[in-house]
């Protein structure tokens, strides 16, 4: 039974669309806002979110955002937004579907159960922690262990400091960490983060992985955690080995 996560501040219309997905064989889960979405998405891991964008708070596009920032889980708009620009801002940040308010059931079931077909099969963990830093891909946000703190040799003492990074940095570490062990190409991170017709700037990567490990790494100089593939490109492993020479 796939589990849906319904994200609408209207009750009546969490109401109604709970009933139709229970009747239709669905587990359902109802929360009425986005900042309510997002830990309920981290928390449960529904199979997939029909999503009002007119929230209170954290607006849906928002929380496509967040969810995006660790997950593949499918995203259905479900909005009384009907203009172009705003399907368009929805799908671009992440969105696998849209339907306009007032909508068909029969409509809604059947998109639904498109974007269950193409949902990736694991998703990343949304917070990510090494000995060193802790990255937490919903919220967005990359923290570091404090060394220079007078309590840091204590056992029961856990100082961390944010770490600020670029929106690049950030776009490095998001691709790389969601794929820890893997090698992530050259080229890929090229396109990804700086667009097309970049493929043979590879410049650009070595210059921000340095900074990112400058702020991130124990020893930059002798990388633990992100790690190059000569000529290839880049390596995340969340558990440290011996260190790049």
């Amino acid at each position: 039974m796939s589990r849906i996560l319904v994200v609408d501040d209207e009750p009546q219309i969490r109401k109604a669309l709970s009933v139709t997905l229970r009747a239709s064989g669905y587990d359902v889960d109802a929360v009425g806002s986005g900042e309510e979405a997002l830990t309920r998405v981290a928390g449960s891991r529904p199979d997939a979110v029909v999503l009002d964008l007119g929230l209170p708070g954290i607006d849906g596009i928002e929380v496509i955002e967040g969810i995006r920032g660790w997950s593949d889980i499918p995203i259905l708009v479900l909005s009384v937004r009907g203009e172009e620009s705003d399907k368009i801002q929805a799908l671009d940040v992440g969105a696998d579907d849209y339907v306009t308010k007032p909508f068909g059931m029969g409509e809604l079931l059947a998109r639904l159960r498109v974007v269950l077909r193409r949902r990736q099969p694991e998703d990343s963990p949304a917070v990510v922690s090494t000995p060193d830093f802790t990255i937490d891909l919903a919220a967005r946000r990359v923290s570091r262990a404090d060394h220079d703190s007078p309590d840091h040799d204590s056992p029961d003492h856990d100082s961390q400091v944010d770490v600020r990074l670029t929106p690049i940095e950030w776009g490095l570490v998001e691709r790389l960490v969601r794929h820890p062990g893997r090698l992530i190409t050259q080229r890929q991170l090229l396109n990804e983060i700086w667009g097309p017709g970049v493929d043979d700037q590879t410049q650009y990567l070595r210059v921000h992985m340095s900074n990112l490990r400058h702020k991130l790494e124990p020893d930059p100089s002798r990388p633990r955690y992100f790690h190059t593939e000569s000529g290839m490109g880049y390596r995340f492993e969340p558990t440290p080995r011996e260190p790049d020479r």
